[in-house]
């Protein structure tokens, strides 16, 4: 029988099992550590050849032992939590909050529109009161051709929505409902699974040709005055704001082909609505789970915590993966393992997609524990003014002008000028005094597209990695940003990312010293049968196989575990380089010298990197293994007459 604290509680917290094994694994790991850099710091050779490279490996070495400690800060007490959304749903159905949701896109090409209006229609789908649900569709670009898409959606909508109450189904994206499995229309008649499905694969095959063509048929615009917005003047980066409420879910009219209401389906923020939760979903992140909502209430509504917790925030999950994830792109560790520990510490990562937040927080609001949330406003504050009046009033908010000289994008709202501008408005709110939650449901919440190359992978790890590094060197550097605001333990966590950069100078030297034999002499490791060879090989083994066994945990495979290493190391001397590289760059007010990753640019990389031994030989090596001067000297003229008629020959085309 429940006691009466678990029957108020809506959710729980439950400690990650496995912690002994771990921490006897950390204990022995750091003996070993503290062994290695008593060895470098006793067995310093004297003044010559070597010394430098010794000193080096040495500070290498001291660099990896504190990254180690800060990485230890996540993995110390990881914490999971389970809600109880039947408890939530006895004392507040009736009064459940609004919730507006916010969908991100900014070029139709990039992020085609049939891709943007499948993640629309899964959030509009929700098992939640549609009258309490407005979704927001903010386009960056401005593009008629999104518009469109999101027209088609609004009437698609009023039968797929009642296809999903009807049925229950999952997931609520028709894209990744109908490519799962065609055994779903086991659930209702073959005959209307066809019907729906034929009419999602033909809505679909308009927007892909009007955005082929790109063009809107001219009897299509005259269905919806906001065709009327757009001119043959505007640009993606040149156009006035657009405010169009395809749905108004205050309307008599708005309803579905069962007669329920539908959510009201809004193009860019507006007056429209103010609830007190908002949900913010990329363009290619779909709901997977359509109980997120309830999930994320259950801490918002608890009596005894929700006070304290600003944000809730889900993992990133990718469909688009292989089985050993060739590229290295899975989040399983992070997802597990990290952001758990994250969770313990008071506050997990805000990564900018799959968040609900509370309104009042992106406003600046700093924690107190007088501090009391108006539930029910959102709802009862849409007025009574005719739809055309209040889209005309909030054009000028959508204006690129409004919130100059005031503190957005400063104090208020999310924070501009960073690559990574979510983790930064994160570590805002955590200072201000708030806890954010971390809720891995068993069923994904949010699915979305990992990179699917190469190039993709090592672009976005760059911009990742810059981004976080960025926050390092500025004043929200947390150990400085967050002294007293936060606790030790969380200021430690977001460093493990904003090192990522750092990382890729002492592994580079890490790696190419010993492969370039500078020390004569002196070696930089002991012999493999000496005892001071134990702290070395012990470390590496062990850390090997507790990586190797997180993984295994977190669900990836041995082989894809394997891929994950190997993209380890690539990443470490190619995106985090160059993420190094270009904020130093930026900061040095050189920003304008930052590099473009490209195919190209991976390629050179990783033809130096495995050409390394015949650098050596050239330009290092005194012993028989040196290729002679003349063959050197040689090689470099063909290299460049061969560059002199690759330059002649485009010159001529």
């Amino acid at each position: 029988m429940e006691t009466t604290t678990e029957r108020r509680r809506l959710f729980a917290t439950e400690k990650v099992g496995g912690r002994a094994v771990y921490r006897v694994q950390a204990a022995t790991v750091a003996a070993g550590i503290l062994l290695v850099l008593y060895y470098r710091a006793t067995r310093v050779p004297a003044a010559g050849e070597g010394r430098a490279a010794w000193l080096g490996m040495a500070a290498a070495e001291l660099w990896f032992a504190a990254y180690w400690v800060i990485t230890q800060s996540v993995r110390w007490c990881p914490v999971r939590r389970r809600t109880f959304k039947n408890r939530l749903a006895e004392r507040y159905e009736e009064n459940l909050p609004g919730v507006d949701i916010y969908v991100c896109t900014a070029d139709p090409y990039a992020e085609p529109p049939s891709l943007v209006i499948s993640t629309i229609l899964s959030v509009m789908a929700y098992n939640y009161p549609s009258e309490k649900i407005s979704v927001y569709l903010s386009d960056d670009g401005g593009s008629i051709l999104t518009f469109y898409g999101l027209w088609e959606a609004s009437m698609f909508a009023k039968k797929w929505l009642p296809f999903c109450r009807r049925y229950n189904i999952e997931p609520r994206s028709p894209a990744a409902y109908f490519s799962e499995s065609e055994g779903h229309h086991n659930l209702c008649s073959p005959k209307e699974w066809s019907l729906i499905k034929n009419l999602y694969e033909e809505m679909r095959e308009r927007i892909d040709s009007a955005v082929m063509s790109g063009k809107i048929p001219e009897e299509i615009k005259l269905k919806h005055k906001g065709f009327e917005e757009w001119n043959s003047e505007m640009t993606s980066k040149n156009h006035q704001p657009i405010v169009q409420v395809l749905i108004d879910g205050k309307s008599q009219n708005a309803v579905d082909d069962d007669g329920n209401v539908l959510p009201t389906l809004i193009r860019v923020s507006a007056l429209i609505s103010d609830s007190p939760v908002i949900l913010n979903v990329d363009c290619d992140m779909y709901s997977n789970n359509s109980d997120s909502i309830r999930d994320a209430l259950c801490f918002f509504l608890d009596e005894e915590m929700s006070h304290k917790i600003g944000f809730v925030q889900y993992p990133q999950n990718y469909n688009n993966m292989t089985k050993n994830n060739i590229y290295g792109n899975s989040l399983n560790v992070i997802n597990h393992v990290e952001m758990r520990g994250l969770d313990s510490a008071g506050g997990c990562l805000y990564i900018g997609t799959g968040c609900f937040h509370r309104r009042e927080i992106l406003c600046g609001k700093k924690f107190s524990k007088d501090y009391k949330e108006d539930w029910g406003r959102g709802i009862k504050e849409r007025g009574h003014e005719n739809i055309d009046e209040i889209e005309e009033k909030a054009k000028s908010l959508a204006t690129c002008t409004y919130e100059l000289r005031t503190q957005w994008g400063n104090e208020i709202g999310v924070k501009y000028g960073c690559p990574v501008e979510d983790v930064i408005t994160g570590l805002a709110i955590h200072c201000r005094g708030w806890e954010s939650v971390y809720m891995e449901p068993q069923r994904a919440a949010f699915v979305g597209v990992a990179p699917a190359t190469l190039a993709q992978t090592i672009l976005q790890h760059k911009r990742w990695s810059e981004g976080n590094f960025t926050i390092f060197l500025s004043k929200y550097n947390t150990f400085l940003f967050g002294h007293g605001k936060i606790s030790l333990q969380l200021q430690m966590g977001y460093c493990i990312y904003g090192l990522w950069a750092a990382n890729s100078l002492p592994t580079i030297y890490y790696v190419m010293i010993p492969a370039l034999g500078l020390v004569k002499g002196s070696p930089l490791f002991p012999e493999i049968m000496s005892p001071w060879a134990t702290p070395f090989i012990y470390v590496f083994c062990v850390k090997t196989l507790y990586s190797l066994y997180e993984a295994l945990l977190s669900g990836d495979t041995l082989k894809g575990w394997w891929n994950g290493q190997r993209m380890w190391m690539v990443k470490r001397i190619t995106s985090y380089l160059y993420g190094f590289i270009d904020t130093i760059r930026k900061l040095l007010g050189l920003s304008k010298m930052s590099f473009e990753i490209t195919a190209k640019v991976i390629l050179c990389g990783l033809i130096v990197i495995a050409n390394i031994p015949i650098y050596e030989a050239m330009f290092v090596r005194k012993d028989k293994g040196r290729i002679p001067l003349p063959v050197t000297l040689a090689s470099i003229g063909f290299l460049n007459e061969s560059a002199y008629e690759t330059y002649i020959t485009k010159a001529k085309f």
